[in-house]
């Protein structure tokens, strides 16, 4: 697909999961350069992001961390059905900044010898409840549960374990790796039969279907280039 440069450029308001971070930031220097439009990006949680799009909030595309609530926007007329569409699948990690802490079938869970798990909170965001599935899975809820410190989204539960101030948690494979190298600490890259598949959604909201910027953002994302740069993080594809 090819994204065609215009005399006109635009700026474009996007707000973004927190997992997507890294992927967003090299996505949007490429369609950037590509294209001459400038992104006003936001990172944050998907919860608080929804609840800014009911109240208002002038974004124009939505990459959430699930499926949930895009479906609720379009249910709150604030999203036509034909312009959602699934940007990426997620994939979970338990990782400890340390080296040599995290074995590479994640027994440390078992064996108990860390001080805190970091896990983002189930209640709130996809990566939670990802983790807890992974958990009750292991018949390991109810064990490390008084170990766990919960983040508000999958960015500040990365920063608990980078931190020092948890031996481990549950992760977005995108934090910690690119081209599937680890980038630091240690790792299981948690298989995907242990958790419900963390299917992420993005919608062009109504406050953008007339931005010339928007749609050609969300062709873009659907493009090769971007679909190539969203697997180098550690993302499947729904083809």
């Amino acid at each position: 697909m090819c994204i065609t440069i215009i005399s006109h450029a635009d700026q474009l308001s996007v707000a973004v999961a927190s997992n997507f971070t890294a992927a967003m930031r090299q996505l949007g220097d490429e369609f950037g350069e590509t294209t001459g439009h400038s992104l006003n990006v936001s990172y944050g949680s998907s919860g608080k992001f929804y609840a800014q799009i009911r109240h208002g909030a002038p974004f124009q595309v939505f990459l959430s961390a699930d499926q949930t609530k895009p479906e609720a926007l379009i249910k709150a007329g604030l999203v036509t059905p034909k312009n959602r569409f699934t940007y990426a699948v997620g994939a979970l990690a338990l990782w400890s900044s340390k080296s040599d802490f995290v074995d590479e079938n994640g027994e440390v869970l078992r064996l108990g010898h860390f001080n805190k798990l970091a896990l983002a909170n189930p209640l709130l965001a996809p990566y939670g409840t990802a983790a807890l599935d992974v958990l009750r899975h292991l018949s390991l809820e109810n064990s490390t549960r008084n170990s766990w410190v919960t983040g508000e989204n999958i960015a500040q539960t990365y920063q608990f374990v980078s931190t020092g101030n948890a031996d481990i948690g549950f992760v977005a494979v995108s934090q910690i790796m690119k081209n599937s190298v680890l980038k630091s600490g240690s790792a299981w890259i948690v298989p995907p039969k242990l958790y419900r598949p963390i299917k992420q959604d993005a919608v062009l909201l109504k406050a953008g279907e007339n931005s010339i910027a928007a749609k050609e953002f969300i062709a873009f994302l659907k493009s090769e280039k971007a679909k190539t740069i969203i697997r180098s993080f550690g993302y499947g594809l729904v083809e």
